[in-house]
């Protein structure tokens, strides 16, 4: 499968990368197993400044020569004032082509090579994609040395070979693809089916397992859950790849996501190949799973893990890597804050071209950054059998004759439904906002309640609760209205603590359970209960919900955003997927296209018509653009750099400046995938430029002085867009 010319993958050309990328895993150099006597050792030294971005030489002292290899942590002097920094060592060479006195290593850090060949290539690529640097990437992918763990690694004894892994057999809609797409290293972007499926997690899972709708996976008595499809298709992948004898690596969006998916890894594989690699472990057990993965790092198919984490996994060592699987692309947690804020999505097609793997996109509605790669061939789709789609009934022109329906924002039908559906087991109520009222105003002009601190909205977590401010948390216990000196509060929205209060009057003696960002409810009973939900939060219910409510799809489509559409119906689309087979999902307050989407299930061609919409506009992800911040003059500079370089007509157009704050603009600055490493390396020319200029401003008597801003530069940013 190739991408047209001119088309690219990532942001790079096809044809670029295929000349500058290896194309298979032997390529990649392996990892360095024992020490090294090479003379000059090439350090990536961990800084902040943009001009130390990239190797410098030193010399290796004799006593270091037996120490010293790829990837270790080394401490090495730095020319400015006689300062001693971290690093890395990336090259190993006998003669390099600096003829003066080189400076020597400093010391040895640690003897782990925690920086893997692979992943210091990666790193580089992917921060010259984002005009960023290198060590950034390194620094988000290599966890903080733990000496404790470090020492109990080295002192322990490597592992025995672990068990072998039978490959599962994947039933169910394109069972084929998957499969094939897993031996021959292939690019799938997976429509997941919408069902939640049984599965036993057993301490030893048995060899093999099946995996389809509703099916038991594991073969002994173990610990029943109940987890979404999407789940188990994933997991048989990963096991599928392991049979063959290589490593793959699962990144998902969130804890919830990640529990499901270790939930069907443990009922078809031994405990011993699933790693969990994320930011919500303790910094010893993250850097003790660090070291576990780099024992992975062989070609032997008994070295081979599956790989379970957020989005820093994709930058997980490993060597013989065969499939990267990433769900929910379109979840902006996948988004890095971390400069130089490379998605999860774009350093996994890096390292997809790198090392030649699979790579899986699997969600229940597709994102409009996989429908271009669909679009230029690069990825292939596979969409789901008619037989398993959900029963979506949109509820825009229907009201509500009942009180307490109309109180909580309910239709009839939906109400009646869900009354119905509680007789048998739970429901859904998906609401958008947490807490009791998401947001107040005065009573007598109707001009929202603001903070008298930091002028941020009012709003109230429940019905006795002192009114507190959502930005900086201060109570509002003597606030006054400034437009009308009103003293008085109303309730404008209604979050899920209220929709709770409202619906447990409606259905005396019906639990009521609130899922929402401070209450972490996993997984629920098959028992009648009404969930009041929040976006994202819906637990998983055992054997599906009966029913299906989503509320307040209005005050959802109204935020404004670039992104809010396929937002909307990936919210939707992975509530509606928690139902049981044959169960009614009902759409409150929302028509047109997007409840035709989601009624039909036709996600790709809402994806299709949304690309095509951006494309006349020239947003993103049809055109790639890059935001660039800092002083008028220095974005000024900045910006006339990249968008005419010398000698050529215009590559970009430009909106901008706006106004950020005290003495900083931002420009955006929109172009086509092919000037994207122009582009890039220009900028990043201009932001080594800018720094190496920065001077401290003369400060007044009695005020410190104060630098001027830095440029800053963020690529494929959607936020200026959401304003």
């Amino acid at each position: 499968m190739t991408a047209a010319p001119g088309e690219t993958i990532a942001g790079t050309t096809a044809e670029t990368l295929a000349a500058a990328v290896p194309a298979s895993n032997e390529a990649v150099p392996a990892l360095a197993a024992a020490p090294t006597s090479a003379a000059i050792a090439r350090v990536m030294v961990d800084s902040p400044v943009p001009q130390l971005d990239r190797l410098f030489d030193y010399r290796v002292p004799e006593e270091l020569r037996g120490d010293i290899r790829l990837g270790v942590r080394v401490r090495v002097p730095l020319r400015s004032a006689g300062r001693v920094a971290d690093g890395y060592v990336v090259e190993l060479v006998d003669q390099g082509d600096y003829t003066g006195v080189l400076s020597d290593v400093e010391g040895l850090v640690s003897a782990v090579p925690v920086l893997a060949p692979e992943v210091a290539i990666l790193a580089r690529r992917a921060a010259d994609r984002a005009a960023g640097s290198a060590i950034d990437v390194v620094r988000v992918a290599v966890p903080g040395r733990q000496a404790r763990v470090e020492k109990a690694w080295l002192a322990a004894d490597r592992p025995s070979p672990l068990p072998r892994v039978t490959a599962p057999t994947i039933s169910g809609y394109a069972a084929g693809r998957i499969e094939s797409a897993v031996a021959e290293g292939a690019r799938l972007a997976v429509d997941a089916i919408p069902t939640v499926t049984r599965v036993v997690a057993l301490p030893k899972a048995g060899p093999s397992a099946q995996a389809g709708p509703d099916t038991e996976l594991g073969t002994e008595l173990g610990r029943e859950v109940w987890v979404g499809h999407w789940a188990v298709t994933m997991a048989a992948a990963a096991a599928g790849c392991l049979a063959a004898g290589k490593s793959a690596i699962l990144a998902v969006p969130d804890y919830r996501d990640q529990e499901q998916l270790t939930s069907a890894l443990e009922a078809i594989l031994p405990a011993e190949r699933i790693v969990r690699l994320d930011a919500r472990q303790s910094n010893p057990d993250r850097y003790r799973a660090f070291l576990r993965c780099l024992d992975s790092g062989g070609d032997q198919s008994s070295d081979a893990l599956v790989i379970v984490g957020n989005r820093s996994v994709v930058y997980a060592p490993a060597a013989n890597l065969g499939l990267i699987a990433i769900w929910d692309d379109g979840d902006p947690l996948h988004s890095e804050p971390l400069a130089p804020y490379v998605h999860t999505r774009d350093a996994a097609l890096l390292r997809q071209e790198q090392q030649g793997c699979a790579l899986l996109f699997v969600g229940h509605s597709r994102s409009t950054e996989v429908e271009r790669l669909v679009e230029v061939g690069w990825v292939a789709s596979v969409s789901p059998a008619p037989l398993v789609l959900p029963k979506v009934i949109p509820t825009v022109q229907q009201s509500s004759t009942d009180r307490l329906a109309a109180q909580a924002r309910i239709p009839s039908s939906a109400w009646s439904a869900a009354r119905t559906a509680l007789e048998s087991g739970p429901v859904l109520v998906q609401v958008a906002r947490p807490g009791y009222a998401p947001r107040l105003a005065c009573v007598d002009c109707g001009q929202s309640a603001r903070c008298l601190r930091c002028e941020g909205p009012l709003a109230q977590k429940s019905a006795r609760s002192i009114p507190a401010c959502a930005w900086c948390g201060a109570l509002a216990a003597d606030w006054r209205c400034e437009n009308c000196e009103g003293t008085r509060l109303r309730f404008v929205g209604t979050g899920a603590t209220r929709t709770a209060e409202d619906l447990g009057r409606a259905f005396p003696g019906v639990r009521v359970i609130i899922a929402d960002g401070e209450r972490h409810i996993m997984s629920i009973g098959p028992e009648p209960a009404l969930v009041i939900a929040t976006r994202g939060a819906e637990p998983v219910a055992a054997g599906g919900y009966r029913a299906i409510l989503l509320l307040d799809g209005e005050r959802m489509v109204a935020r404004e955003s670039l992104r809010v559409a396929e937002d909307c119906l990936r919210w939707w689309s992975n509530a509606t997927a928690l139902a049981a087979r044959g169960a009614p999902t009902y759409l409150v307050g929302v028509g047109g296209a997007l409840a035709s989407a989601l009624s039909t299930w036709r996600h790709a061609d809402f994806a299709r018509a949304e690309l095509a919409d951006r494309r006349r506009l020239r947003f993103p992800p049809a055109i790639r653009v890059a935001t660039v911040t800092g002083t008028l003059e220095a974005v000024a500079t900045a910006v006339a750099a990249a968008t005419i370089p010398a000698g050529s007509i215009p590559v970009a157009d430009i909106l901008g400046p706006v106004d950020t704050g005290p003495g900083t603009v931002r420009t955006i600055v929109r172009f086509d995938y092919s000037a994207g490493a122009e582009i890039a390396s220009t900028l990043r020319a201009e932001i080594i430029r800018s720094s190496t200029n920065r001077r401290r401003a003369i400060a007044a008597k009695g005020a410190g002085g104060a630098a001027t801003p830095n440029l800053r530069v963020r690529f494929d940013d959607t936020e200026p867009f959401l304003e």
